[in-house]
This record gives structure tokens, C-alpha cells and sequence, in this order.
């Protein structure tokens, strides 16, 4: 490893920072700009030499999709609050009117920046033999395929709407796109003006035959402008422009509803009529149809971004393909964690030997699928309780749930409603599960049940013994191939009595006490964090090694930030690994010197959260105190949503999360990004020679620990020493 190896590598020298008053906004960074430097980070990785062709095209089009939620759901929330005079400051300082101007910038820099690479890998993309074509350089042999492919494809589900006082202008749904046009009747010149909405149901590009085994591909709306008179006949385009709108997308709930999964319903349809709160259009657009669509929409000038390029950059995933494996990442299949193989397949077998933590995606996450499968065709098993936050359309662990309540066993689902963008695969799931036999929980109005956690209950001889899953990603099983999380199987007792009190305070809101291995939120989570926090500072205080290590999505909750500057302040070393949003400012003399923070952009998405404490002995040590969890470090988890903090107590379990999942991360070096303490994020630098520690690389060629089995956990790489 180099010296860019954050693991390894001394804390840098602190700087002197005037404006970060110890007791003032100053010291946080805001919200909503570092959420935008995130996603410059996901964008830079388009530009990343070391990632192939089309992987850097999937992360152009993670870095659209991801600004089109931003907009949609923050700047939404934002404009609401500035428009109703709101005067409140976020925790760095900054009015909701203030916010908005800086976002405003950024944005449009960051959405030009996405049409520079764009330009850059379509013409790297032309090399390697993938053409994007427009309508003006089709060739001629290819009239005959397209005009076929639009009569037959196309065609039927176009709805031309002429704009006239007899047709007035179309609502366009949120994330609508639609062709403006501008037409004139060839007998006697009369204008017309019309929108040819491009529906979302059909492939945004239209593959042609291969020429010399190139592929080429023609953007749908190319195709439309090359049959506009198939669909206006007898008429002719003056003019034309695209655009594509994005709408208020913040639901709207009724406190009292006495029916909540129909008013999601309700509030679901209205979600898709919300204010319009940016769109794009295309640049050089003729004045008459720009002034006809902002003044029907409608939108103000702020709300308007002129595209010169691609309007859609999200859809580019489309042109990610499995013909090119020479332009993706190495194929890379999960594991199976030997312990249940040594098992034959047999889960409960499995985890009844011992804990086992599975590290997805480099674990399978079909072990989780199996785990339910099994528990609903097992006949000992009488009980299954679980939590859904989001799942995928035909959720294999829905499939598992519904067999368990057919055959016969009770079957608990407690269903969050108010999971963003998934609210409406929830309601059907949960209706699904009903139609089953399952009894369906909804959780609280106020919070959202965001902790992940499965129970099964098994009759084992006279005695029933409760397997229970933790989990710090949702069960889903697409998004579990590409997001990295620990799924915690064990039968411990204690664990097993502290989820099912969760379940019961979602059921039936009777608080739980005395929980065991346990802290929620909003209960005890914030409180149990940061009176850790104090005691490592206590630690520091005694002359004890005193650190803390935590890895998670985001951190900007105030209270907490606070508690780890004064842990700094009283020598804690403190090293965090963010991949999002960070309120802290950290390296600032007096305030944050001994934090540290960096950032993991790569492969696959960084989303596990974690927190270890030295416990008065450093880090790493056998003697820490581990935990895993489902929430991030924001006032969203902390107060309004239930979540899980589990501690990890089993030996093998905790060397696995601090010698090597903890240890992998802070060592990375090829995928890391640094913060400094004026909210800049720099890459290390290397020589191209070089092939620097990649923590993705080391979990993917590297079993975790607690899931060895009889081959022994002797040959598993560490990457520290342990302080005892």
C-alpha cells in the first residue's frame, strides 16, 4: 500500500480556521451543497480511466437520476419553505432562499459537466464500435428497418396533440418528456403548433441492424423527427424542441386518516400532478414554443435549464449492454458462505453453530431469500415476522411470506408505506401478503420503520428458539447485487427478545423496555451514540487509547457532530468513512483536529453502517464494542424513524467487521476521496504504474470470516494488528 493508505497514514496537520467558530454555524457544512458534491464524486467517475467504458456510462447515468430525486424531493421541500417566507436556518446557517441560489449554481455547472462527458464517452464509444446516431446522418439502407420499427413499435402508442384553442396544452406527468413542434400546412401555410409526447412505455434508443459489427443506436425522439409527417400529414416543421419536466414529489398524508393505505393512494396521484420544479429544454429552442410551454406548464425562468446535448442523461443506462463484457467490470459471482454449504444449504443448521455476518454483495444475498424460503416449508417453524422498506416487484422474500401464511404458519409483515418512489409497490405487496393469510402492519403515521429485521420462530425439541436477521440494507434482492451491507444471522436469545419487542412496539406502540443488545430510534439511538461518544472521550481523558471508526451514507446531525468535536478536542482520533453527505467539518485546529474523513466511490454502492468504539483500547481490538445499523447519522433517523443499532458481541463477528470490513475501507486507496476542512473532496494521486489497494477487490477475492467453515478462518487476510 502507498502512503495515500488512510488506514496506515498519520492524521494530517490540523489548519486554523477563523470562520469555523467553535460555536457556530461555521462549523457544519451544509446539507444540500455536500449532497452535491456526492454526486460531482459518482459524476467523476465517468471521467475515471480505471473503470471500463460502459461502467463509466452506468455512473454518468446514476449521476442524472441522482440529481433528478435531489430536485424533486429537496429542492421541492426547499422551494416550499422559501415561498412561505420560512426564516428558520439550516445548522450551518443558510436561509431556504440563500440555499436555493447556491444549489442553483452548482447544479447548472454539474448538468454541463454531464454534457461534456457525455460527449467525451459517445466519441469513446464510437471507437470501440457503439455509433449514437441522430436523425439527420441515418443512412439511407436504414429507412426501410426504421420506418418498419416505428409503424409496428411506435406508432400505436403516439398521441399527437395539436395546440389550439379547441385542444388546450396537455398536463405532462413528472419526469415527462414530449417534442414541441412548430408546423405549417402545405396548402395554404397555415401554422400549427402541436406536443408528441414520447412515451415512457417504449425504449428511449432504437437499436439498428450492426454494420461491420458496430452497433448503432438511434435516440427515439430522433426517430419521431424523422415521421413527423407520417403523424401531421400535410404538414411541415418550421421548428421543434424537447423538453422533460420535474415535478414536486413530496407526498402529502392526513394526519387522521383513518384509511392510510388509501390515501397513499390518493396522495400518489397527486404526487404525479405536483408543481413543476425544473425543466429542461432544449437550447436554441424557438421563442414561440419556449414561451407556449413555460406559460402553460408553468415554469419561471429559474426553473429552466437550456440543454445543449442529451436531455434525459438517466436513460443512457439503457445502452448498457452484456454483448460488451470487454467494456463492463469483470463478471463477478457471490459466494456462498462455506458454513452453510458444510450445512447442505441447511440455514437454521448453519446459524444455530454460530453468528454468521454476510457482507453482500460479495455474500450472496440468496442466503437471505433461503433463510425465509426454508423457515416457510420448515414444519417446525410456527412464526415469521418482517419488515419491508423496499423490496423488488416479485420479491422472492414476499413469495416466502405468502407460502409460510398459506401453509399455515403466522406470518407478521410490517409494511412501510411511506418508503420514497416505492410507496406504491408497497401498497400492492401488502395487499398481496393479506390476500395470503398474513397479517399486515402499516407502523406508525409519523415515522417510517426503516429498520431491517426478520424473525423466525422454530419449535426445537420442547422449547421454541427464535433465528433473527439484522440487516443494514433493505430486502431487496436486485439492489443487494450492487449495494454493500451486512446481514447478521444469529439465534442469541437476547437478540432474539430485542427483535421481537420491536415488533411488538410496531404493532401495538407499547414502548419496549429493557432491551438487551439493542438501541432504536427514536427512542434510545441518538442518547446510546452519544454517550459512547463521551465515554471514548472520558477514555482520552484517563490516557487511554481512545478512538472511534464509523462507516455510513451520511452524517449531519447536529448533536452528534457536536459530540465528536469535543471528543476530538479531548484527543479521540476519530476516522469516518461517509460516501454522501457530511455536516462535519473535519482537520480544523481547536475544533476537529483529530477527525478525519474520507469518502468510498466505486464499483458498488458503499451502504452498510457501522460504528466501532476502542472502548479504552484503541482500534483494532478484541476488546471494542462493534455495532451494525440501519440508520445514518441525520435527524430523519435519529427522530422520525425507527432504526436499529445492534451490537455485535460474537468474537469472530467483530474481528470480521473491524480487522476486515472497517480495516478494508480506511485502507482503500483507489475508489477514496478526501475531505478537507474547507468542504473540497481530492483524490489521491498515482502513478499509473501503480495498482492501489482497491477495498472492492480485496472483499470480492476475500471470504468473510464468520462464514468459514471447516476450511478454518487461518488463511483469511487482515490488514491490521490487533492492539491486544
Amino acid at each position: 500500500m502507498t502512503q495515500n493508505n488512510f488506514l496506515e497514514a498519520p492524521f494530517p496537520q490540523p489548519i486554523e480556521c477563523a470562520e469555523a467558530d467553535i460555536s457556530g454555524a461555521k462549523r457544519f457544512f451544509n446539507r444540500e451543497l455536500s449532497w452535491l458534491a456526492f454526486n460531482w464524486r459518482v459524476l467523476e467517475e465517468a471521467s475515471n480511466p480505471r473503470v471500463p467504458l460502459l461502467e463509466r456510462l452506468r455512473f454518468l447515468s446514476i449521476s442524472a437520476t441522482n440529481l433528478d430525486e435531489f430536485y424533486t424531493v429537496r429542492v421541492a421541500g426547499l422551494r416550499e419553505l422559501a415561498i412561505a417566507g420560512n426564516s428558520t436556518p439550516a445548522a450551518d446557517g443558510l436561509y431556504p432562499a440563500q440555499q436555493l441560489s447556491l444549489i442553483d449554481t452548482d447544479a447548472r455547472a454539474l448538468m454541463e459537466r454531464q454534457q461534456s462527458v457525455w460527449q467525451t464517452l459517445r466519441a469513446e464509444m464510437e471507437s470501440e464500435g457503439i455509433a449514437i446516431l441522430t436523425h439527420k446522418n441515418v443512412q439511407e439502407a436504414d429507412h426501410d428497418f426504421l420506418e418498419q420499427h416505428f409503424l409496428n413499435q411506435v406508432f400505436p402508442v403516439l398521441s399527437p396533440l395539436a395546440i389550439d384553442p379547441a385542444h388546450p396544452f396537455p398536463f405532462i406527468p413528472n419526469t415527462g418528456f414530449a417534442l414541441a413542434l412548430q408546423l405549417e400546412r402545405k396548402s395554404d401555410k397555415k401554422p400549427l403548433q402541436a406536443l408528441l409526447p414520447i412515451p415512457q412505455q417504449i425504449d428511449r434508443f432504437v437499436a439498428l441492424p450492426a454494420v461491420n459489427g458496430n452497433q448503432r443506436f438511434l435516440p427515439l425522439e430522433q426517430l419521431l423527427l424523422l415521421y413527423l409527417e407520417q403523424l401531421f400529414p400535410g404538414y411541415k416543421t418550421k421548428g421543434h424542441c424537447a423538453f422533460r419536466v420535474l415535478r414536486d414529489s413530496d407526498l402529502e398524508v392526513e394526519d387522521e386518516a383513518e384509511d392510510l393505505v388509501r390515501e397513499f393512494e390518493v396522495a400518489l396521484k397527486r404526487r404525479r400532478r405536483g408543481q413543476v420544479i425544473r425543466m429542461k429544454l432544449s437550447a436554441g429552442a424557438p421563442p414561440g414554443l419556449r414561451k407556449l410551454i413555460m406559460d402553460e406548464l408553468p415554469a419561471t425562468d429559474e426553473e429552466v435549464v437550456d440543454i445543449d446535448g442529451l436531455i434525459g442523461i438517466a436513460d443512457l443506462k439503457d445502452l448498457i449492454s452484456d454483448d460488451r463484457p470487454d467494456l463492463l467490470w469483470p463478471s463477478f459471482t457471490p459466494r456462498v458462505p462455506e458454513r452453510v454449504q458444510d450445512h447442505d444449504g441447511d440455514m437454521f443448521a448453519a446459524i444455530s453453530k454460530k453468528d454468521m455476518l454476510l457482507h453482500h454483495p460479495y455474500e450472496t444475498f440468496d442466503m437471505v431469500v433461503r433463510f425465509l424460503t426454508q423457515a416457510a416449508r420448515d414444519p417446525n417453524v410456527v412464526a415469521i415476522k418482517q419488515t419491508f422498506y423496499r423490496t423488488s416487484r416479485n420479491s422472492p422474500i414476499v413469495e416466502a411470506l405468502c407460502e409460510a401464511a398459506e401453509n399455515g404458519k403466522s406470518v407478521t409483515a410490517l409494511v412501510e408505506l411511506k418508503a420514497r418512489f416505492d410507496e406504491a409497490a408497497n401498497i400492492r405487496q401488502s395487499r398481496r401478503l393479506e390476500r395470503a393469510g398474513a397479517h399486515v402492519v402499516y407502523g406508525f403515521i409519523h415515522y417510517k420503520t426503516h429498520a431491517k429485521i426478520s424473525t423466525v420462530v422454530r419449535r426445537e425439541g420442547n422449547q421454541l428458539v427464535t433465528y433473527t436477521h439484522y440487516g443494514t440494507g433493505n430486502y431487496h434482492p436486485i439492489t443487494a447485487r450492487i449495494y454493500t451491507d451486512l446481514s447478521l444471522f444469529t439465534c442469541d436469545g437476547p437478540l432474539g427478545r430485542d427483535a421481537t419487542k420491536v415488533f411488538n412496539y410496531l404493532s401495538g406502540y407499547a414502548q419496549p423496555e429493557k432491551l438487551e443488545n439493542l438501541a432504536i430510534s427514536p427512542l434510545t439511538l441518538k442518547s446510546s451514540l452519544i454517550e459512547m461518544i463521551r465515554k471514548e472521550s472520558k477514555f482520552a481523558e484517563e490516557g487511554k487509547p481512545a478512538e472511534i471508526w464509523a462507516k455510513m451514507n451520511s452524517i449531519v446531525e447536529p448533536d452528534v457532530i457536536d459530540a465528536l468535536y469535543a471528543a476530538s478536542q479531548k484527543g479521540v482520533k476519530i476516522s469516518l468513512v461517509i460516501r454522501g453527505i457530511c455536516g462535519l467539518r473535519p482537520g480544523i485546529k481547536g475544533l476537529s483536529e483529530n477527525i478525519r474523513v474520507k469518502s468510498i466511490v466505486g464499483r458498488f454502492l458503499e451502504h452498510s453502517r457501522i460504528v466501532c468504539f476502542g472502548n479504552g483500547h484503541g482500534l483494532p481490538s478484541k476488546k471494542a464494542r462493534v455495532y451494525i445499523s440501519s440508520a445514518d447519522w441525520m435527524g430523519r433517523n435519529l427522530k422520525r424513524r425507527v432504526e436499529t443499532l445492534v451490537e455485535i458481541k460474537n468474537a469472530t463477528v467483530k474481528a470480521q467487521i473491524v480487522s476486515q470490513v472497517m480495516a478494508a475501507n480506511l485502507a482503500d486507496e483507489a475508489q477514496t476521496w478526501i475531505l478537507d476542512a474547507h468542504g473540497k473532496f481530492t483524490r489521491p494521486e498515482f502513478d499509473p504504474k501503480d495498482r492501489p489497494f482497491n477495498c472492492h477487490r480485496f472483499f470480492m477475492e476475500n471470504p468473510s470470516l464468520s462464514g468459514r467453515g471447516s476450511a478454518g478462518a487461518s488463511d483469511v487476510p487482515k490488514l491490521t494488528h490487533s492492539n491486544d
